[in-house]
């Protein structure tokens, strides 16, 4: 095998796998920002894979190969529904925040299961037929050597995640919205005594969370499994918190951390078309992303401090 063939393969695989672990820990870092522990990444990516796979499977009639991408918009709206719950209870009424996390991943595997059953009547759910494919980016791909390993044989969806990883870092770090979403996640006390609503912004922080991590669920199951099951997102949710913290909250360091943990799942899909891999059993391959998922989060990268007040309910007036 050629050596850009070789890398074109890897680098696609891995972009592909990324994105929807690239959107969820992008969500994770704008909750954990905003002072709420979000364990219901995992739980979010399986509501927003069902929604995806159930609006595609109803609508294709209506809006074609279109289809795809205004599922992922629908995944996106009941992520945000989803996360409200997790809002509602650990925000307003200061619920320990893993356990409304915990709730919201048993409560999203749990329901999405129940509608399949009812609605197809076994337990998983018809393959789509419009998904999101893989193409040649126009003029990139033409471009010597680069275009081959990078622009083709891609999806749109993939780079997009990486416009949308700057965009988070310029929106959290050089605007005033992102400054005060930054300041309720280390000194709620601070920012209400200068007129900022903490309340609010730990809101909006926890619904921007929703609305990624229905995205990446819905990105999963239309270019991966093409498909929902009980086996769609395992694990996936936990990758991504796990990238968060890798990328020690801060959402150009979680995409890196997530196409770190994209190419491990890559691994398995592309491993036996690779010369120095392919005679390694496939069950390491399998295993190899939740091994990485459990080194970083034993802190194997290092020292990793999440924003000072994350996890911590918020009283007005008490310090």
């Amino acid at each position: 095998m050629e050596i850009t063939t070789l890398l074109s393969l890897i680098i696609s695989s891995t972009i592909m796998a990324a994105a929807p672990l690239i959107l969820t820990a992008l969500g994770g870092v704008f909750s954990e920002r905003a002072g709420v522990v979000n364990i219901g990444l995992e739980g979010l990516m399986v509501i927003g894979a069902f929604s995806a796979v159930v609006f595609n499977l109803s609508t294709f009639h209506i809006f074609g190969e279109a289809t795809s991408w205004i599922a992922i918009l629908f995944a996106m709206f009941i992520g945000a529904i989803f996360s409200l719950l997790h809002a509602v209870a650990s925000i307003t009424f200061r619920a320990d925040q893993v356990v409304s996390g915990v709730a919201i991943n048993f409560l999203a595997l749990g329901l999405s299961l129940f509608l399949v059953k009812n609605m197809y009547g076994k337990g998983q759910t018809d393959m789509i037929l419009a998904n999101i494919r893989k193409i040649n980016i126009p003029f990139l791909s033409e471009i010597p050597f680069i275009g081959e390993i990078f622009f083709r044989n891609v999806s749109y969806v993939a780079y997009t995640t990486i416009i949308v990883s700057v965009i988070a870092w310029y929106v959290l770090f050089k605007t005033p919205f992102g400054l005060r979403i930054r300041s309720v996640g280390e000194h709620p006390l601070a920012a209400d005594t200068m007129g900022i609503n903490v309340i609010k912004l730990r809101y909006i922080g926890v619904i921007i969370s929703g609305i990624l991590g229905g995205a990446g669920g819905a990105v999963y199951s239309q270019s991966i499994t093409l498909n929902f099951s009980n086996t769609t997102i395992t694990g996936q949710g936990f990758m991504a918190l796990a990238a968060m913290i890798f990328g020690k909250w801060h959402p150009l360091g979680a995409m890196g951390a997530a196409i770190f943990f994209g190419f491990a799942q890559s691994l398995s899909i592309i491993g036996s078309r690779i010369p120095i891999l392919e005679n390694v059993p496939s069950v390491y391959l399998l295993i190899a992303p939740y091994v990485l998922t459990i080194l970083a989060l034993a802190g194997f990268i290092g020292r990793a401090d999440a924003p000072k007040a994350s996890g911590t309910p918020y009283i007005k007036g008490k310090r």
